[in-house]
């Protein structure tokens, strides 16, 4: 397959002009999007392991695809480096789709919320996967680098984070519960968005080992379209619990934001 070039570029800046305007929605409008808690009365809904597949596993099935039907690298060399790149991002979308589902306790999810959330996996997860496959130039020397090794550990830090804090969240229910309590323990102890400040950092380590522009874009939107549900949970804590929650706690960002 031949580099879509003006496919990548548009694709890219379209996440990162999307992540602006959802960024402003959140933000300004003070609008959580409309699932889990704050799902709308009267949606029509998708049982929540079912809704998690279908929309994560774009991002994992397209990057596999374009991997299998193989092609020539543009540039020639880095295999190594661009295999563990597609690997780190697949990686974190085959737990999300087939993993994560398994365990999932929550609410049923909206039927809007499966749609956008798989057409936009399908889209990025082509863009990924397509642009380090075919577009990206690569030295034979670029898997030393010292971005890739410290873009990967902070990738591997993230996921370790992200994992160990839905499985905090799904230790404060017991089965067929709804009741929410404080999650303790963890990142959690610094930030009340603590998965979500996993999954920022693993996205932001991914775009400094890639050093791309669909990367930095991927990493960009993540932080725009969590951080303020981050946030919102935040407000949504404080509100719930008042004095009883920590208030040393962050929002998303230890001892910032």
């Amino acid at each position: 397959m031949e580099c879509q070039v003006a496919a990548v570029s548009s694709l890219s800046w379209t996440l990162i002009l999307v992540g602006v305007g959802y960024l402003l929605r959140q933000t300004r409008g003070k609008l959580p999007a409309k699932y889990g808690r704050y799902t709308a009365a009267g949606s029509r809904l998708c049982p929540a392991r079912l809704g998690w597949l279908l929309q994560e596993a774009p991002s994992f099935l397209l990057p596999l695809l374009l991997l299998l039907l193989g092609g020539e690298p543009r540039g020639g060399g880095g295999g190594t480096g661009r295999t563990l790149l597609l690997c780190t991002f697949m990686l974190h979308y085959f737990h999300r789709s087939f993993i994560f589902p398994l365990l999932f306790q929550g609410r049923p999810v909206p039927m809007s919320i499966v749609l956008y959330a798989a057409v936009f996996c399908s889209l990025n997860g082509f863009l990924q996967g397509h642009h380090l496959l075919h577009c990206s130039t690569f030295t034979h020397t670029w898997e030393t680098h010292l971005r890739l090794a410290v873009g990967s550990l902070l990738f591997v830090v993230g996921m370790i984070i992200n994992v160990h804090s839905d499985h905090i969240l799904r230790g404060l229910r017991r089965p067929g519960e709804t009741v929410y309590r404080i999650p303790r323990g963890g990142m959690f102890e610094f930030v009340s968005g603590a998965n979500y400040f996993g999954e920022i950092v693993e996205w932001c380590g991914y775009a400094v080992a890639a050093w791309s522009l669909p990367a930095f874009a991927f990493a960009f939107f993540t932080a725009c379209s969590i951080g303020p549900r981050a946030y919102h949970h935040h407000l949504d804590y404080h509100h719930r619990f008042k004095e009883e929650y920590p208030q040393s706690r962050r929002a998303v960002i230890p001892f910032l934001l």
